[in-house]
């Protein structure tokens, strides 16, 4: 079950568009399941060899980078978030709600 699970979190974070974010919680929520966002996160961790899964897009509730230490480099989600034209201070997204992208298709 919990492969399936991973896959599903995939599949939705395969769906953020460029330069917009969502959170563990958004992903939780539109899966549909009792799993908390903290299972999306550990299916997040999960996905780093998958070059296809933007995790970088991917933050808490507040939209803070609470993530970057599972990403190679110190702040290698910062800048992989700034590249797309996402601003991020101390950790945190400027503007979160504009960049927000709440998934909607069950997957």
């Amino acid at each position: 079950m919990e492969a399936n699970f991973f896959e599903r979190v995939y599949a939705v974070a395969r769906q953020i568009p460029y330069g917009k974010v969502t959170s563990y919680g958004a992903i939780a929520k539109v899966l549909g399941t009792a799993r908390s966002a903290r299972m999306v996160g550990w299916a997040m961790n999960a996905s780093h060899n998958m070059e296809d899964v933007p995790a970088h897009r991917v933050v808490n509730r507040k939209g803070l980078l609470t993530g970057k230490h599972h990403f190679d480099g110190t702040n290698l989600m910062q800048q992989l978030l700034e590249s797309e034209g996402i601003v991020v201070i101390d950790n945190q997204i400027i503007d979160f709600e504009k960049v927000f992208w709440m998934p909607e298709m069950q997957v």
